[in-house]
């Protein structure tokens, strides 16, 4: 599997793409670029730079900038959003069931 191939397939910002499921988790990809709305899970959330920068916002808590080779888990129940000022792409390691929009969909 070629990343850079998927990365260059990818629709546009936040849209994540399913790479591969291993040991009940999955490797998702997606361009970040802008704001993603705050959200939480009841799981952790595993997020790896693979390229470009972005930072995760934390509802109370400082932000975590990540850059490319970078990663920082999210603990379950953590009201979160990346925000991303220039495209980066990154990997995303969860489980199949995690809902992009979190356990309840935003109001924005």
């Amino acid at each position: 599997m070629s990343i850079e191939k998927i990365i260059a397939s990818l629709p546009g910002p936040f849209q994540q793409r399913d790479l591969v499921t291993a040991n009940d988790t999955v490797v998702r990809i997606a361009l970040f670029e802008g704001e993603f709305p705050w959200h939480e899970h009841e799981e952790d959330e595993l997020f790896l730079c693979w390229d470009g920068s972005f930072r995760i916002e934390l509802d109370g808590r400082t932000s975590v900038t990540l850059n490319a080779g970078e990663l920082f888990v999210v603990p379950a129940g953590t009201r979160h959003r990346p925000v991303a000022e220039h495209a980066a792409h990154v990997l995303m390691i969860e489980r199949p069931e995690t809902e992009q929009y979190g356990n309840q969909r935003p109001a924005s």
